[in-house]
């Protein structure tokens, strides 16, 4: 397989510089490859002047604008997000999670009323990943409020067990219940991949710490 300067070096033989450059800085995004660069980089080149207006304008109001919520730490526009703002679910129960994505997987089931708290990560020995880089400080401090229960999403990866094991030794002398997603989830499974039946057995089938 050709790699990026190859197919590269080869592209500038047949596009102009400006193409090229849009071409590789697509190539940049997570999952696109060379090819499906080369085919978004023709289809915005032959969208309507303003659709490409829009589109950058967007791109770049997110960039400025979205932020942590101060509650969950999910992405937002706001000071809290939609959920943490909610009257109507029940902040006594907080599923955390590794990324925001994984909070959308489960909002997707349409089934679950709690909150969540992202920690933007897993603990990895292995990446140099310890508990000071994640929310978990985060975490504790929320659980000084009235918390009835913790469920812990993480993935089912090596990574994702040794932060729910970590998590879950953090919380019990708080006398907090500490759950985990049970083990429909595949081992190694990433949540945002899974759908949302497995999700919503998981989540039913949650087992004490």
């Amino acid at each position: 397989m050709e790699d990026w300067e190859d197919f590269l070096s080869k592209t500038m033989d047949y596009y102009s510089s400006q193409i090229s450059k849009l071409i590789e800085e697509l190539s940049r995004l997570p999952g696109i490859g060379n090819k499906t660069a080369q085919r978004l980089a023709f289809h915005i080149i032959n969208l309507p002047e303003e659709q490409v207006e829009r589109l950058s304008s967007v791109i770049r109001a997110a960039k400025r604008d979205v932020r942590y919520c101060k509650e969950c730490f999910t992405l937002t526009d706001a000071e809290l997000c939609p959920i943490c703002r909610s009257k109507n679910r029940d902040h006594g129960i907080i599923m955390v999670v590794e990324n925001p994505r994984d909070l959308a997987a489960y909002e997707k089931t349409g089934k679950y009323e709690g909150v969540y708290h992202v920690l933007h990560g897993a603990i990895s020995p292995m990446l140099g990943i310890g508990p000071g880089d994640i929310k978990l400080k985060e975490l504790m401090a929320r659980l000084q409020r009235e918390v009835k229960e913790v469920i812990i999403a993480t993935n089912s990866s090596l990574e994702g067990e040794t932060t729910a094991m970590y998590i879950s030794k953090l919380i019990k002398p708080t006398g907090i219940r500490v759950t985990r997603i049970a083990s429909g989830v595949p081992v190694g499974g990433d949540l945002e991949y899974i759908d949302e039946v497995t999700l919503l057995r998981a989540l039913e089938g949650r087992v004490e710490l």
